[in-house]
């Protein structure tokens, strides 16, 4: 038989949907687990969600709606920018999609093409390199440390740009690190950004979950990047509605009315009832409990912070911690060596139940991810039982930062 198309084989799967289908498993057979790898909230979504859900449902709305999506959402969209982002656009920049994920791919498809390349800041969320290999573009992967925040600076983008650098990915505030720019270090990046005549495909899903005052920055800030700026957002995060599946990219007309020809082709409309739910949980947003995830960050990274072995700076946003654990690494756990970061997140699986995802998921070896986005009582067993595993580790050698 012919060979199947080289894009698709070039695709490797999620990596945290993966071990969640793994940690699953393991519940289904009887196994206690305690899983610290989840990537979505744990409260409800907004009322104001279900209810205009059920509405649509007992109304008959069975329908097609516009490709682009409801004209009441993208309204409600719209106010949504310009109240929380001070960002004014026309309804037709805007375009719902199944998904923030979805959008990213949309807005992937739209920018690149054979032989363009990608700049991707490491850490990064795993879809990233995969859907630019997936439009046949090449993701330029450049590493950031703790030293940086993890966050990408202009001196290093302006180092990693080639003759063929078509767009550079922003995640902000970040999965996994929970690094946030701020609006002078995005000012130095939106300088790079100009110059070059570049893209931005901004990722800014974990907004709401945002630990400093005021509102998490965003390139669109800066009115010269508004046209060369594809925001990508959705209701997954902030109204815990990640099986909806309804995010939305906001770009220039040109570029937006491309993304309307490509799901044109593709997926056509968001199901409509998802799109009435979307509607009606913008409108109830349930911040009190946004607000107190800064609590449980507070609290699981002290108690992170204090297993000897372990470095982890202070996220300002979204809800994961992401440790470094170079120094646990090198020795043996039980007589199972622990050489790298997936060796440690499988011993500490198999030995406490507790599930982190490996670093190496996200490009950065010798760290792993913590989830603090589910029951506290679960994240702080989780802990002690990761501080309890870190003490039996016999260190035959110290590990370095990689």
């Amino acid at each position: 038989m012919k060979a199947l198309s080289r894009h698709a084989t070039a695709i490797r799967p999620s990596p945290t949907l993966s071990l969640n289908a793994r940690l699953n498993e393991r519940v289904r057979a009887g196994e206690r687990v305690l899983n610290l790898c989840v990537g979505e909230p744990d409260f409800a979504m907004p009322e104001g969600g279900r209810t205009a859900a059920l509405r649509a449902l007992a109304a008959g709305v069975d329908r097609y709606t516009d490709v682009a999506g409801l004209p009441e959402l993208r309204a409600r969209i719209q106010r949504k920018l310009h109240e929380e982002n001070g960002l004014d656009v026309g309804p037709d920049q805007i375009v719902v999609s199944a998904g923030a994920k979805h959008a990213l791919y949309n807005a992937f498809f739209v920018l690149c093409e054979e032989g363009d390349e990608v700049i991707v800041p490491a850490p990064y969320w795993v879809t990233y390199p995969e859907q630019v290999r997936a439009v046949g573009a090449t993701p330029v992967i450049v590493p950031t440390h703790a030293d940086t925040g993890y966050k990408l600076t202009a001196a290093r983008l302006e180092e990693a740009v080639t003759a063929r650098t078509k767009a550079v990915v922003l995640n902000s505030p970040g999965n996994p690190t929970g690094a946030t720019y701020t609006e002078r270090e995005l000012a130095e990046l939106a300088a790079v950004v100009e110059r070059y005549d570049l893209y931005v495909v901004e990722d800014l899903i974990y907004e709401h979950f945002f630990y400093e005052e005021g509102t998490a920055p965003s390139m669109t800030a800066f009115p010269a990047l508004r046209e060369r700026t594809v925001l990508v957002n959705g209701v997954s995060k902030s109204c815990a509605m990640t099986g909806w599946r309804v995010g939305y990219t906001v770009a220039s007309p040109a570029i937006s009315a491309l993304v309307r020809r490509i799901q044109s082709q593709s997926t056509s409309n968001v199901a409509a009832v998802a799109q009435h739910a979307a509607l009606g949980a913008l409108d109830d947003v349930p911040w009190r409990r946004l607000a107190g995830y800064r609590e449980r960050r507070d609290i699981a990274h002290a108690r992170l912070t204090a297993i000897d072995g372990i470095a982890c700076p202070l996220p300002t946003g979204a809800f994961y911690l992401f440790p470094e654990i170079s120094r646990l690494l090198g020795g043996d756990h039980g007589g199972r060596p622990l050489a790298t970061a997936d060796d440690f997140c499988d011993r500490l699986l198999e030995t406490t139940g507790v599930g982190l995802v490996p670093g190496t998921a996200f490009g950065a070896p010798g760290h792993v991810r913590i989830t603090y986005a589910t029951d506290p009582a679960v994240v702080a067993e989780g802990l002690e039982r990761l501080g309890a595993f870190a003490r039996e580790i016999r260190r035959t050698a110290v590990g370095s930062r990689v």
